[in-house]
């Protein structure tokens, strides 16, 4: 099976076929990471409700703690009103940052000095 059609028409792919996933805590809005996917990890994510994406460094689909049991259970997903972002609302086990952080945004704030 594949990707719904018409969720395919609403993607906006980049120049690989990808789309960024952001991923979120679902029930305390806490950022945990971005991902990227194709079509099939989002049919795989909406089919079995574990976040499954696209790795560009090895060239495979990794389903969220398949070998680090940090897993991600799939709560919500939503399209950008451009369909060029995908937001996953999920609830985390463990760690989501392979830096073994709950978060990937966690590396401390950078200052903005724009005045208001």
């Amino acid at each position: 099976m594949s990707l719904d059609p018409e969720i395919a028409a609403r993607l906006k792919r980049n120049g690989d076929g990808l789309v960024p996933a952001i991923v979120q805590q679902y029930d305390s809005g806490e950022v945990l990471m971005l991902a990227w996917m194709d079509d099939e990890a989002l049919h795989r994510t909406l089919t079995t409700g574990r976040a499954t994406y696209w790795s560009r460094s090895r060239s495979a689909y990794w389903v969220k703690g398949d070998t680090s049991g940090h897993v991600q259970h799939v709560k919500a997903v939503s399209l950008d009103c451009d369909g060029d972002t995908i937001l996953l609302k999920v609830d985390q086990v463990g760690v989501a940052c392979h830096t073994g952080d709950r978060t990937c945004f966690d590396a401390g704030p950078l200052e903005v000095t724009a005045a208001p």
